[in-house]
């Protein structure tokens, strides 16, 4: 009988304690558990991707020990130039693990104005060097107020300006000293969680830089092409895994650009390995750089996109003429017009490029007679894909001057008009040039006659390509009849 008590207690002892395991448990998971924080020494992984438009993606892979239920995570060392309604986070190693309750964007950041209105009402320290003693006095005040200045109470004075510093006990709760994100999170995994958070930061931008360095004939050229890198977005990529997407991706606010910087890299008369590899992307192009880079906060940093050599590239003097002229009687005469210079490129695998190039600034350069490389001008290009020309204007021809004069115009009809017009060519170089003249013709036209062969490059174009040799003059003449 006894014997059957003692059985009896136990059974009774064993149910209390999985009820009292039981009640625990679930009240464990349903109390909040005290808050996380998570900074980027927990960061396994980093994968970023930029945008030629301030924008950037971020994946920000931690690992982060968290208690079972529901609990909050301070997500810290975040670009303070994020956009908060882009973030998302998920469980790397069960995505039905986690469950976000709550998202916030902490960025009431610790500075000595916030500071100093924090206290307001509550008492500080103020140090004050003795002037006589040489020794720092202490005194404990009150900050009254903090408009236009602080105001104590010391005792039972008010003052203001106090030449000493000012001492806090500790940071207030509601202030922090770097841009955070906060979740109330549902975890049930008991493992250490790995997870991904992603968002869109602005602040962060790149563009490309090409040098290309032309040889003594004007007919062939070396090319290399660097991606040069601004972050401002207040955070640092370490080890990062760097993308780079060129095209031009429509946003809903048009973001301001940074002040573009000179790029400072020489050429490689050496080919280089890629370093970067290129992919079309949607309808843009992508390009992945093959190692890992770390981009640090308020960093300009620049690495080797593309090198070409030995390059067919041809130069043009061109004339342009402007639609004015042909409107009405001009009388002026232009006597010293400028004659542009350009070179072309054609991106072409046989020319040894053939990949897409992104936008960006070219600048070009030349040996002088004792071999110094000289700057000879630069210009901006636009995304330019595979077997494109790309035209770059260099400057104005110094040796190589036109003029114009129109030597009639009448008119025929009600819509009818006739034209002509006189345009000199003059070249004091050493060297026979070709020239070619641009008149950009309105309304619907007819070429009567001319001195020189044109063609009818679009519908208000014609375009002469007149030979002028050294140390002459050559005159074209033309009259053309419009109808509009």
């Amino acid at each position: 009988m006894k014997k059957m008590q003692v059985i009896r207690t136990l059974i009774t002892f064993v149910i209390l304690a999985m009820n009292f395991h039981f009640i625990a448990s679930a009240y464990a998971a349903g109390e909040k558990s005290s808050p996380r924080s998570t900074t980027r020494q927990d960061r396994k992984n980093v994968a970023l991707t930029i945008y030629n438009a301030n924008l950037g993606l971020v994946k920000d892979q931690r690992e982060v020990r968290m208690e079972r239920g529901t609990g909050e995570l301070l997500f810290m060392d975040v670009a303070s130039g994020i956009i908060a309604t882009s973030v998302s986070i998920k469980s790397l190693i069960d995505p039905n693990s986690l469950s976000v309750l709550e998202q916030n964007y902490e960025y009431d950041l610790l500075n000595p104005q916030k500071l100093l209105d924090k206290y307001v009402g509550r008492n500080v320290k103020l140090y004050q060097k003795n002037p006589y003693t040489e020794r720092e006095e202490v005194v404990t005040a009150t900050l009254l107020s903090n408009n236009g200045g602080p105001i104590f109470k010391v005792g039972n004075e008010i003052t203001f300006g106090h030449p000493g510093r000012i001492i806090f006990p500790g940071v207030p709760e509601n202030l922090i000293a770097k841009p955070t994100l906060v979740w109330l999170l549902e975890n049930s995994s008991a493992k250490p969680q790995r997870i991904e958070a992603s968002y869109l930061t602005n602040g962060i931008n790149w563009r490309c830089d090409y040098v290309v360095t032309l040889n003594d004939k004007d007919n062939r050229a070396d090319l290399a092409g660097w991606v040069t890198i601004e972050n401002k977005s207040g955070a640092v990529y370490e080890n990062a895994s760097l993308k780079l997407v060129a095209g031009d991706v429509n946003r809903v606010k048009e973001e301001p650009r940074y002040r573009d910087m000179m790029m400072k890299a020489a050429l490689s008369e050496m080919a280089a390995a890629p370093q970067f590899k290129e992919e079309a992307f949607f309808e843009y192009h992508i390009y992945s750089l093959q190692r890992p880079a770390t981009i640090k906060d308020n960093q300009t940093k620049q690495i080797r996109l593309v090198q070409a050599a030995d390059i067919p590239v041809s130069k043009e003097l061109i004339f342009r003429g402007e639609s004015f002229y042909y409107y009405n009687p001009y009388n002026e005469t232009a006597a010293k017009q400028k004659v542009g210079v350009f070179v072309e490129i054609v991106n072409k695998k046989e020319h040894n490029l053939g990949i897409p190039l992104p936008k960006g600034t070219v600048r070009v350069y030349k040996h002088d007679s004792d071999g110094s490389l000289q700057f000879v001008g630069e210009d901006a290009i636009d995304h330019t894909a595979k077997d494109e020309k790309i035209k770059i204007k260099l400057g104005e021809a110094f040796d190589v001057v036109g003029s114009r004069k129109q030597t009639e115009w009448k008119k025929i009809a009600s819509d009818t008009y006739e034209a002509a017009f006189e345009i000199s060519l003059r070249n004091h170089k050493k060297e026979d040039v070709t020239v070619k003249v641009v008149e950009p013709v309105p309304g619907d036209w007819k070429m009567l006659a001319s001195s020189h062969e044109h063609r009818k490059t679009d519908a208000f174009n014609a375009e002469f390509s007149i030979p002028v040799p050294k140390d002459k003059e050559v005159k074209l003449t033309y009259r053309v009849r419009m109808r509009y």
